[in-house]
């Protein structure tokens, strides 16, 4: 006597889905793997590491904010030129040689951020604060680039 393995009706008619679901399940592990799960952004294989960075407007600054955590302040650069804001640095290991790291997600090196300010920007009034591991850079808009309200009169 042997054993047979008991199938649904409707799987039994349809055995290439079984197949198709394993696929499937195979190429989402594949994409989860710490390799491919930020190369959207940029590939830290080739980049070292990109934090993450988002740029605000209102109606006087223009805010930058980017994600920097474990680095100390005097390992970051912010540099204005030309419209575009650069900022850089490197945020260094904190293992000892001695260690061996059973896992590591976390990424060290030296990174680089620029991008093109979407409106001019008064160089001398830029202002950089780093709070819990968050840098924001306030750009106060250049005059000419701030909205103005224009009175309309009647005759």
């Amino acid at each position: 006597m042997s054993l047979i393995r008991y199938q649904s009706p409707e799987l039994a008619a349809w055995p290439a889905l079984d197949r198709w679901s394993n696929l499937r399940d195979e190429l989402n592990n594949l994409f989860e793997m710490p390799l491919w799960s930020n190369f959207g952004r940029q590939s830290q294989l080739f980049s070292g590491w990109t934090p993450a960075l988002d740029v605000y407007q209102n109606n006087d600054n223009v805010i930058v904010m980017i994600e920097l955590p474990g680095m100390r302040k005097e390992d970051i650069e912010i540099s204005l030129h030309d419209g575009m804001l650069t900022i850089s640095g490197e945020r260094k290991s904190e293992s000892k040689d001695s260690e061996n790291a059973e896992r590591t997600e976390r990424f060290v090196g030296k990174f680089r951020r620029s991008i093109t300010l979407p409106t001019r920007v008064d160089a001398n009034k830029v202002n950089a604060t780093y709070k819990d591991g968050i840098l924001t850079v306030t750009l106060p808009k250049a005059e000419e680039a701030k909205p103005k309200q224009i009175q309309v009169n009647v005759d």
